[in-house]
């Protein structure tokens, strides 16, 4: 399958649950686990029938392990499921196709606004078709910064954001609506949550560092906290502020 065809197959996917969850909306918690909304299940079956046809692989938040394939799609069918069952207009369908040599093909779609940012291997990121680059912000101080948890103190930025979809926080740092995300307090996030916009970072050029130096890019359930920035000094900058406790 080359780069365009598996792109493609993405879309598709991505089309198939904005189909899907249409009419969704305000039907509330499934009940089975934790935090998973009615709308989760629906968009999860529609986007494992189109991914796993196409040979696939699919590790999923919903819904674990599915299909054969020596490519693994790594999905969070709704990274956001809360503003979407709320009517809160940013939520995403989140996918990233990891090879043997880590990521390949990433897509992170705004089901809401129907914005589409998408990155292959080496070949750049794209916002609705067109190339973008993150902000050249290189500090803390004035940036407009989103976090994944509750900072619980100042830390000199000029605005700060709590969006509720980390792959679309990192697709905004990407295109430089943001300067910087990260992940802080107890809050963690697992693969399935923020490898396609991880993906779409790095190819736009920025930057995402892991606070314990662990390794982001896996197929597993594992839980990370990392902090990202359109360049590598604002990323390590907000890393060592969510390192600090908070009585300091």
């Amino acid at each position: 399958m080359s780069d365009e065809e598996l792109a493609q197959l993405l879309r598709t996917a991505g089309r198939a649950v904005q189909a899907a969850i249409g009419g969704h909306r305000g039907r509330g918690l499934s009940g089975l686990r934790a935090t998973q909304y009615h709308a989760d299940l629906v968009a999860d079956a529609a986007a494992i029938e189109v991914l796993v046809a196409g040979g696939l692989r699919v590790l999923s938040e919903e819904s674990g392990s599915t299909g054969t394939g020596d490519r693994v799609c790594v999905l969070d069918p709704i990274d956001g499921s809360t503003n979407f069952d709320r009517g809160i207009p940013y939520y995403s369908t989140s996918m990233c196709v990891l090879d043997g040599h880590g990521m390949c093909c990433s897509l992170v779609a705004n089901l809401a606004t129907d914005t589409w940012f998408e990155a292959t291997r080496g070949k750049g990121a794209t916002r609705d078709g067109q190339a973008i680059a993150p902000s050249a912000a290189t500090g803390i101080g004035g940036s407009i910064v989103s976090f994944s948890g509750f900072p619980g103190r100042h830390g000199g930025w000029g605005q700060l954001r709590a969006l509720g979809s980390a792959a679309l926080e990192l697709c905004a740092v990407a295109d430089g609506s943001l300067d910087g995300f990260a992940v802080v307090g107890t809050a963690q996030l697992s693969p399935w949550d923020y490898l396609g916009g991880l993906l779409v970072l790095q190819e736009a050029g920025g930057i995402v560092v892991d606070l314990d130096g662990a390794e982001l890019v896996e197929a597993t359930a594992s839980r990370h906290q990392l902090c990202a920035g359109g360049t590598e000094s604002l990323a390590r900058e907000l890393a060592a502020f969510s390192r600090r406790p908070l009585d300091v």
